[in-house]
């Protein structure tokens, strides 16, 4: 393994990474920041449209260079430029309270909706005004573990890039196609026209997630809005679907989380769309 360069805490590359901590950074140099083995693995081994990995840099502790030599050396293949830092520079980074001693700066991945279309989705997750990142990144995660197609930020949700999305997504965020500031009404009406259903997850749904499935409903491409943690879903979101979905509650619980939600309504379609006539 090639010795990683050397980093001084007050060089302009450290200042720069620093910076994309905050959105309007991280927009204006369309980079972010993936912390941990799991999240670097999956840059290195991601490649864009046009090629590029998108691993751009590695920051390094001494530890974690010994630890992880493999994985340093596949990003230097890559092109990605490593850096050694000594631990208090890599924790300022850091958005954790226990660094893994990793932290790479990467280009942003986000596919244009227009894209996401073209592919003829047959499974969908939609974000529609979800403002908690670390249930952004979790749903993420479950429309990967499911194997949606892709996954719809619409303009009023969280920064696919804020670094606790990125951390909760557990390195999904590099597996499947993110479209984000979609408008939901565009954002139905573009899945609508490529023979996509519309269902809107809502506790208070006319329409109960095993009934759809006894009905044998759901095993055409379907696209799944989920809302805001707090008050769910607008009733003029509600309007834009074809069916409002209620998962079922059979014990005392007053509700599921979005997150949990999430992953019940994607892996009900999953399990539909692959069950053989």
């Amino acid at each position: 393994m090639g010795t990683p360069e050397l980093i001084s805490p007050r060089s302009p590359r450290v200042t720069a990474a620093r910076r994309l901590a905050k959105r309007a950074f991280r927009s204006k140099e369309h980079r972010f920041l993936a912390e941990g083995p799991q999240a670097v693995r999956e840059a290195v081994a991601h490649r864009g449209e046009d090629g590029q990995p998108a691993l751009v840099e590695l920051f390094t502790t001494p530890e974690a260079a010994e630890r992880y030599a493999d994985l340093l050396d596949a990003a230097r293949e890559a092109g990605a430029r490593v850096l050694y830092a000594p631990d208090d520079v890599v924790a300022d980074l850091s958005d954790t309270v226990t660094p893994q001693g990793l932290l790479g700066v990467c280009r942003f991945l986000d596919a244009p909706f227009e894209d996401v279309l073209k592919a003829g989705p047959r499974l969908v997750a939609v974000l529609s005004n979800v403002r908690d990142p670390g249930n952004a990144g979790t749903v993420l995660r479950c429309a990967d573990a499911a194997g949606a197609d892709a996954v719809i930020l619409t303009d009023a949700s969280v920064d696919l890039y804020n670094p606790k999305a990125v951390r909760a997504s557990v390195g999904s965020l590099f597996h499947l196609p993110v479209a984000v500031g979609v408008p939901v009404e565009q954002a139905v009406q573009g899945l609508r026209d490529t023979g996509v259903r519309i269902l809107a997850a809502d506790g208070a749904g006319d329409s109960d997630l095993d009934d759809e499935l006894d009905a044998g409903t759901m095993s055409g491409p379907t696209a799944w809005i989920f809302g805001n943690e707090a008050w769910g879903l607008p009733e003029e979101t509600r309007a834009l679907a074809d069916a409002v979905v209620r998962v079922p509650i059979h014990g005392k619980a007053e509700s599921l989380n979005l997150a949990t939600a999430a992953a019940v309504c994607l892996y009900a379609s999953a399990r539909a769309q692959r069950v053989r006539p």
